[in-house]
């Protein structure tokens, strides 16, 4: 397939997890390009936030594996002092994600290099905050400061410092400079496990830098050819493959919850006052409209339930 002159892979976006140096060191990949395009049509994302938002996006699937149940979710949320705002993104298990930036048009000069600005569109200081609800009484959550704003090093710094887990971790989207479309999108966990010798630490450290180049490889060839390239050699071993996708999973059905939790009087203030009500996900764009007569439906609904409880009890 040909993008503006620019050669791509036209297939299925797709997040590989398995081991190498001998299974001392975790890796978890992924070609994420249609999600990440997807979420920039969404969104109308400007140029930059499309490259900060897919970094967000790329990372927070990746560590979507870490899920064990349908039910368990995965919130990470990137507070900066840039003028992008906060980027949030959340995960159900098997790479399954949506977010957004609060500010999504903001667009800002690329740097002295010729790259999108993603640190300044982010801020360089802030919090990091993942949140991790695995079905338990409580969930997890934990946070670091932001370093850098470059999102990749920000996650480094949260895993060192906040889980105590050394890692590397690689994220890159390009986007075409003219039209904005994404050209490649693509991530890297690299993780050593708790007995991994110190020599093969010291060799995965001559491995890093051609990480770098992960996004520019996925522009001419697949993730699985990029990987055998990458790690040639290393004893790379797949454990699984994962299809990701940008998928939000809001519904009129779900958020009649929503407006339910409001109360009654509220909803009867909306009703006779607002005649209807409108909710919107920013996670997808989609707004959805309750007429006046739903919101009475709803009502005697609540009521309805709360009669039963009363009986039951």
């Amino acid at each position: 397939m040909l993008l503006n002159g620019n050669s791509m892979i036209d297939s299925l976006d797709i997040l590989i997890r398995g081991l190498i140096f001998d299974k001392s060191v975790n890796i978890i990949a992924i070609n994420g390009r249609k999600m990440v395009q997807k979420a920039r049509e969404l969104h109308e994302l400007s140029r930059v936030c499309t490259a900060a938002l897919g970094r967000m996006l790329l990372q927070t699937a990746m560590m979507s594996t870490q899920l064990k149940t349908e039910t368990d979710r995965l919130t990470n949320i990137i507070s900066g002092d840039g003028p992008i705002g906060n980027i949030v993104c959340t995960a159900r298990p098997n790479g399954i994600v949506k977010g957004y930036v609060v500010n999504p048009q903001v667009e800002l000069p690329p740097t002295q290099e010729g790259k999108l600005d993603v640190a300044a569109a982010v801020g360089r200081s802030g919090t990091l905050t993942v949140i991790r609800d695995m079905s338990l009484r409580e969930p997890y959550m934990g946070k670091s400061d932001i370093v850098s704003g470059e999102i990749a090093e920000d996650f480094t710094n949260y895993y060192f410092f906040s889980e105590q887990q050394p890692n590397a971790i690689y994220l890159g989207v390009r986007v075409d400079t003219q039209s904005g479309e994404v050209l490649a999108a693509g991530g890297l966990m690299l993780m050593p496990l708790p007995d991994c010798p110190d020599y093969v630490l010291d060799e995965l450290q001559t491995v890093l830098p051609k990480l770098q180049s992960l996004s520019k490889m996925l522009e001419e060839m697949s993730l699985e050819s990029a990987l055998a390239e990458l790690f040639d050699g290393l004893g790379f071993l797949e454990l699984e493959r994962l299809e990701p996708k940008f998928e939000c999973d809001c519904s009129k059905e779900r958020l009649i919850s929503v407006l339910a939790a409001l109360g009654k009087e509220e909803l009867r203030d909306m009703a006779e006052h607002d005649k209807g009500a409108e909710l919107h996900c920013r996670f997808c764009n989609q707004t959805y409209k309750f007429s006046e007569q739903e919101l009475y439906m709803i009502i005697e609904e609540t009521e309805q339930t709360q009669q039963n409880d009363e009986n039951f009890s």
